[in-house]
C-alpha cells in the first residue's frame, strides 16, 4: 500500500466534492433563472392558440390591415427572444455537466494510475469518520450520471424546439408544435 498514492486520491475527492457542491449550486441557481422563462413560453403558447382560434377577419379589428400576420410576427420575435434565453441557460447547464464530469474524470484517472499501489483492503476500508475510496468514486459517479440525463433530454428539447423555430411563418402546424414545445 502507498500512502502518498493514498493521500492523494484523497485530495482529489476532497477538492472534487467541493466542487461538485459548487457545481449543484450553480445548477440549482440556473433551473430556477429558466422556471419564469418556461411560464413565458407557456404564456406565448396560449398566445398563439387564441390567435389561431380567431377570425379576425369576423370581428371588428378586420379594419386593421394585416393585422393576423403581424401578431404572428410579433408572436414569433417573442418566442424567438425567449427561446434564445432558454438556449443561454442551456449553455450554462451543459457547463456545469462538463466541470462534473471533468472531475470525475480526473478522479477515476488518478485512482487508475494509482490502483497498482493501493490494496483492496484499502480502497474498501471505511472508519467512522470516512467513508471508503470506493465509496467515494461511486458517489462521485452517481452524481455524473445524475447531471448526464438531464442535459441530454434538454438537448433533445432544444434540438427539436430549432428545427420548430424553421417552419414557415404562418402555419398552423408551426403552431402547434410551439405549443407542444411548452409542454416539454
Amino acid at each position: 500500500m502507498s500512502k502518498p498514492a493514498l493521500l492523494s486520491l484523497h485530495q482529489a475527492l476532497r477538492k472534487s466534492f467541493h466542487s461538485l457542491e459548487s457545481n449543484q449550486r450553480e445548477w440549482r441557481s440556473v433551473l430556477a433563472e429558466c422556471s419564469p422563462l418556461m411560464e413565458s413560453l407557456g404564456n406565448l403558447a396560449e398566445q398563439w392558440r387564441a390567435l389561431s382560434n380567431v377570425q379576425i377577419s369576423n370581428t371588428p379589428l378586420r379594419d386593421f390591415p394585416d393585422l393576423q400576420e403581424r401578431l404572428t410576427f410579433k408572436l414569433l420575435q417573442a418566442t424567438d427572444t425567449v427561446l434564445l434565453k432558454v438556449n443561454e441557460k442551456m449553455s450554462s447547464l451543459q457547463s456545469v455537466r462538463d466541470s462534473v464530469s471533468n472531475q470525475v474524470s480526473a478522479v477515476l484517472q488518478l485512482y487508475e494510475q494509482n490502483s497498482d499501489s493501493l490494496d483492496l483492503l484499502t480502497v474498501t476500508e471505511r472508519s467512522a469518520t470516512a467513508p471508503s475510496v470506493s465509496d467515494m468514486l461511486g458517489w462521485l459517479q452517481d452524481a455524473e450520471r445524475h447531471y448526464r440525463p438531464a442535459i441530454s433530454e434538454e438537448e433533445d428539447s432544444a434540438a427539436d424546439t430549432q428545427s420548430r423555430r424553421s417552419l414557415p411563418v404562418g402555419r398552423r402546424s408551426q403552431k402547434m408544435e410551439i405549443h407542444g414545445v411548452v409542454q416539454c
